[in-house]
């Protein structure tokens, strides 16, 4: 807590001044699952009273950034980025440009994924990649032998989301691997309307296999440009994609995907 000193001092109110040296703490020295000092070794150290400290957990709680039981100390949450999904989320349903706004921060944050995934490219990581590979593989291959149901095709959906995560961990980037997390729920909204003009473009979902497959042959053969360049195409086509299916339904045609 040796910033509770310089924040004594500060001219920040009371409360404001806790909550800043408790996100240092809590983002910066503890683990998730550590417990915080005890209210009268913070309201000694901030020269604060315990309501004030009080006041500031409970700001930090909100945050996301601590779990809260009665009689207990408060406890470091592990990173949750929900509320950051949930905000793309909805961005995406009631703003036109939403979904080109995510396709460009996923340009930017997956390159670099596929990247780094290939430089320090480890045994877990191919493992993890090669199997959400192989879970794309058997969604599509039943629905190529006719189950193409809206459980079958969000399986598929669900692996896709799988790859790019698994990518990101590889990557060893704990801030890429939170990003791609909490950019799930968005991700599987995005897929879906992806597939939609991924159909009406003429392809099928081995294609959509066959650029993932792309991407992960130049991780597994340590070539960090080859991946970025590979991912970086793979994200243009699913782009035109999904301006296919947003024509489509501008032009009020069918965008269903045909089940057989």
């Amino acid at each position: 807590m040796m910033a509770a000193t310089s924040l004594r001092r500060s001219a920040m109110p009371a409360v404001d001044r806790v909550v800043a040296g408790l996100t240092e703490m809590v983002v910066g020295d503890l683990t998730p699952g550590a417990q915080l000092p005890s209210e009268a070794e913070l309201a000694t150290a901030y020269a604060v009273s315990r309501l004030t400290v009080r006041e500031a957990v409970k700001v930090l709680a909100g945050r996301g950034l601590l779990d809260l039981a009665r009689g207990r100390r408060a406890v470091v949450r592990e990173p949750d980025g929900s509320a950051f999904g949930d905000f793309l989320t909805a961005v995406m349903k009631h703003d036109p440009k939403g979904l080109h706004d995510l396709f460009e921060v996923r340009q930017a944050l997956e390159m670099q994924s596929a990247q780094l995934a290939a430089k320090r490219k480890n045994r877990a990581g191919i493992a993890a990649i090669e199997a959400a590979m192989q879970g794309m593989r058997e969604a599509a291959a039943e629905m190529r032998a006719g189950d193409w149901s809206a459980a079958t095709e969000d399986r598929f959906h669900g692996y896709d989301v799988g790859f790019h995560e698994a990518l990101a961990l590889s990557s060893g980037n704990r801030m890429l691997a939170y990003l791609l997390e909490a950019m799930a729920a968005p991700l599987r909204e995005s897929f879906h309307l992806s597939m939609q003009g991924h159909q009406l473009r003429g392809y099928t979902p081995e294609a959509t296999i066959a650029a993932h497959e792309r991407v992960f042959e130049r991780v597994r053969a340590g070539d960090g440009r080859g991946a970025a360049t590979a991912m970086r195409l793979h994200l243009r086509e699913s782009e035109r994609d999904i301006r296919a299916a947003q024509n489509a339904r501008l032009n009020g045609e069918s965008t269903l995907v045909p089940r057989t």
